[in-house]
């Protein structure tokens, strides 16, 4: 459960690096989908930064296997939700984007345990 509360302060944090990133990069009028894959790439590097150095801290973690797992599961998943909530419900795309995380985040947790930061 520690892990747990620690993955989502994190995440936290990669959400205000992804939406923030998001809103600028709409704002000066790149696709929405562009920025969406573009924001969630930022907030996947800097997630990987500190989940290595404080979520799995004493564990070995891989970037390629946290960008194949939770980045890979992050743009396909924020793509296809943002597609759904922007693109056919009209929601905003900060809104959408927030939901998309949302649902995606228990599946990352899980593959960053179990594959990315294997116990020893």
């Amino acid at each position: 459960m520690h892990r747990w509360l620690k993955f989502n302060a994190v995440g936290a944090i990669g959400v205000l690096v992804q939406l923030g990133l998001l809103a600028l990069l709409v704002k000066l009028g790149v696709h929405y989908l562009v920025a969406t894959a573009l924001a969630v790439e930022a907030a996947v590097l800097q997630n990987y930064y500190w989940h290595a150095r404080w979520t799995w801290k004493g564990r070995a973690g891989n970037l390629w296997r946290f960008h194949l797992a939770n980045g890979l599961i992050s743009v396909v998943s924020n793509l296809i939700w943002m597609r759904v909530f922007t693109g056919w419900l009209g929601i905003p795309p900060v809104a959408a984007n927030l939901m998309a995380i949302a649902l995606t985040s228990v599946i990352n947790f899980l593959f960053g345990d179990r594959w990315v930061f294997q116990k020893s």
